[in-house]
């Protein structure tokens, strides 16, 4: 059984920092990319960042470059998103997948609340 489950949300100021965490378990993590979605209300969910098998590619969709930071540790089946100098316009639920068939087939995780708030 495929499975994410993140962790990491929270309120902060704008300006301010989270670190996301997403667990992955039920396949081989390491064979596969990885991406961070988010969804806020009322908006269709989008991609904010992918990164590789191996870490040796990343991406960020345009309105996060520069401030967020994508990583991953295949021995510990999980992927981080380092999120640097928030604003209010980063608010919503956080989720992880995993990139291909298996990872659109598989059900959403609980996802993580980020408000950007002062």
């Amino acid at each position: 059984q495929v499975t994410f489950v993140e962790s990491g949300g929270g309120l902060v100021q704008p300006g301010e920092s989270l670190t996301l965490s997403c667990t992955a378990s039920g396949f081989t993590f390491g064979h596969y990319g990885m991406r961070w979605f988010r969804q806020a209300p009322g908006k269709e969910r989008e991609i904010v960042a992918w990164i590789n098998s191996t870490s040796s590619g990343t991406s960020y969709l345009d309105s996060v470059k520069g401030r967020f930071s994508i990583s991953r540790d295949n021995a510990k089946n999980m992927v981080f998103l380092q999120m640097n100098n928030l604003k209010p316009e980063d608010t919503a639920m956080y989720y992880c997948k995993a990139v291909g068939g298996m990872g659109n087939s598989a059900p959403w995780g609980p996802g993580t609340q980020v408000i950007v708030s002062s």
